[in-house]
């Protein structure tokens, strides 16, 4: 399709989308691919293009926007094929955190250590949190962070376990960033770029994401389905991670072999997770002054601190954090009973030091 037609095509889904409250209309599929498809070769009118993105959002993006979207987006992106028969792709936010020192970005070493691949992925920063990323977190870790998609999938393949950068794997959707800050507020972008999936598995890929809000289930559930992957997991996470709440009962949103949803709910006490705050506290120094942005290098920074220390046995709630997200997934994969039982052999992995190796191992590939 040429770049007039594919022009036309955003201004048309313009007029459908943006005229107001009473008279806006939803896209179907196809219109919202093509727009989306515009957008991507960098030709699009900026002012067009923001225009498009918020109207999206006050009218609410529905079932087939999204998906169109995502599509749009997998077809502009690189996706490689590892030589592993299954893995677990973790769908964190990519605009990262910033209520609390996050975890998750160790917990792929932990899956990899324990048998299954697993892949990171996310860019250094993006709104509207601007927070602590994968990105960060793992730069300040030492691992390297700019390989290339065939870089990355070699590396999983060697040790386990990879981190791919928006830049590298998606680059016309990673120069969005720009325009997506000025915009302020999310959009489409914020709901799928996290479901891209840029390296799968031979067999069967996984989807661990999670959500705040209840409408999200669904939505994600429906763009994993999109995307392809085999099965997925929605944790009802703190910030819209993968870690659920350390304090109170949670619950998540799975299917299996892209069949219906259903629901687990999670108790922490039931894994001998006792804990006085949801997530792990930010130091006060971290705490930012009132109407001002934290500082997420410093937080990524002690992120990274702690979460070497909790991979090396260390016990504490960054320990706790990654024994409940990686029972989680791994008791979703049927690889042990139960998530009591899970749990047990994430704690054997973790006090052996084995996960801290398998980690240390990014630090000296490429």
């Amino acid at each position: 399709m040429s770049e007039l037609n594919l022009a036309l095509h955003l201004k048309q889904a313009i007029q459908k989308v943006a005229t107001g409250p009473e008279y806006s209309k939803d896209l179907p599929y196809t219109e919202a691919y093509q727009a989306m498809r515009h957008i991507l070769t960098g030709q699009a009118d900026p002012v067009q293009t923001a225009i498009y993105f918020i109207a999206l959002r006050m009218k609410r993006e529905t079932d087939e926007e999204n998906r169109g979207t995502l599509q749009a987006l997998m077809d502009n992106s690189t996706i490689s094929q590892a030589a592993v028969d299954e893995l677990v792709d973790i769908s964190d936010p990519y605009d990262g955190f910033i209520r609390g020192v996050p975890a998750s970005s160790f917990v792929p070493a932990v899956l990899a250590a324990m048998g299954v691949p697993a892949v990171l992925h996310g860019v250094a920063q993006v709104g509207p949190k601007y927070g602590a990323t994968h990105h960060k977190v793992l730069q300040a870790a030492g691992v390297k962070v700019q390989l290339s998609p065939a870089e990355a999938t070699q590396q999983l393949e060697q040790i386990g376990w990879t981190y791919v950068d928006q830049a590298s794997f998606a680059p016309s959707l990673h120069a969005l960033i720009p325009l997506r800050q000025r915009m302020i507020k999310r959009q489409v972008l914020t709901t799928v770029e996290t479901m891209l999936g840029p390296i799968r598995a031979r067999l069967k890929t996984h989807c661990m994401g999670g959500y705040v809000h209840k409408a999200y289930p669904p939505i994600y559930a429906s763009l994993a389905r999109q995307a392809g992957f085999h099965s997925a997991l929605f944790v009802r996470g703190v910030e819209g991670g993968i870690i659920p709440s350390l304090q109170q009962a949670g619950r998540l949103f799975a299917y299996q072999a892209q069949g219906a949803e259903y629901q687990v709910d999670l108790v922490p006490q039931d894994l001998g997770i006792v804990a006085a705050t949801r997530a792990v506290p930010l130091p006060s120094a971290l705490v930012p002054a009132e109407d001002s942005a934290i500082d997420s290098d410093a937080l990524a920074a002690q992120a990274a601190q702690l979460g070497q220390a909790a991979l090396a046995g260390e016990r504490g709630l960054t320990y706790d954090s990654l024994v409940y997200a990686s029972a989680i997934c791994l008791s979703h994969l049927k690889r042990y009973p139960d998530l009591q039982t899970a749990a047990t052999a994430v704690r054997t992995v973790l006090d052996s030091g084995q996960a801290l190796t398998v980690f240390e191992a990014a630090k000296h590939s490429f």
